[in-house]
């Protein structure tokens, strides 16, 4: 039986979206999660979800405790996880408000606990990473996003930097040449993680803005990135709620 992990999206908490609701206060042994869970149901299918950065946003990128979030899911039994994250285009052709369909990271980070395994003491473990995102989740997002007639792109390469700081422009046209499409201080780690526990995992990306590698375009802020995420909300809620019954079966 499916039991989905929500992790971010704003408003996935609100009470007329998720039945039955139950605030769950956990620890794990790598310390406590970025907030509480909130249990409860959309349809006929049991949903936990996850604020990343804390209810009131109060964890920076790097301040996130990724292994915590990703052990406190497990240890509620979850069994596929979803992940919704604001982003920068790194393309032309991936506008404002348009949504990416995740199937392949590149991990720019520098000073994160980004493994479950640090020791080797039980036997070595190299968790496989070619496809980090799950083929049939990613599915069921693009395929949802279709009918929604929504501005989707059906895979895309996600640069995760350290952050808090946004990008120079050297960095961003290197991300470029790289081959990343969209970039953001979150998702490789978050993947990486989930793949290590053996959680499918899939993650839709919304584009706020143009990083600044854009000649045109004013450098990335924070407001700017809000004011986006605010107006597509609603999408992103629409698009959850209409693709779990397709990976509840």
């Amino acid at each position: 039986m499916v039991k989905l992990g929500i992790i971010g999206g704003s408003g996935l908490d609100n009470p007329q979206i998720l039945k039955n609701t139950q605030e769950i206060t956990v620890d794990t042994p790598y310390g406590a999660p970025s907030s509480a869970l909130t249990a409860g149901r959309i349809n006929d299918t049991d949903v936990v979800t996850l604020a990343r950065h804390g209810k009131q946003h109060q964890y920076s990128p790097s301040s996130v405790n990724y292994r915590a979030n990703i052990q406190a899911l497990k240890d509620q039994g979850v069994t596929h996880i979803i992940a919704t994250t604001a982003c920068g285009s790194l393309r032309e052709e991936i506008g404002r408000g348009h949504f990416v369909v995740l199937d392949q990271f590149i991990d720019f980070t520098r000073n994160r606990k980004a493994t479950f395994f640090e020791s080797f003491e039980n036997g070595a473990e190299h968790t496989p990473m070619a496809e980090p995102f799950d083929g049939q989740l990613r599915k069921a997002l693009f395929e949802t996003a279709m009918e929604l007639e929504l501005p989707v792109h059906e895979s895309g390469t996600m640069v995760t930097i350290e952050g808090p700081r946004f990008s120079t422009k050297a960095e961003s046209n290197m991300f470029r040449i790289w081959g990343a499409d969209v970039i953001n201080m979150s998702i490789a780690t978050e993947a990486t993680l989930a793949n290590e526990a053996r959680i499918p995992y899939a993650a839709m990306a919304m584009t706020t803005d143009y990083d600044c590698w854009k000649e045109d375009e004013e450098p990335v802020s924070w407001d700017q990135i809000m004011a986006v995420f605010k107006e597509n909300a609603d999408n992103i809620i629409e698009l959850l709620l209409n693709c779990i019954p397709k990976i509840a079966g």
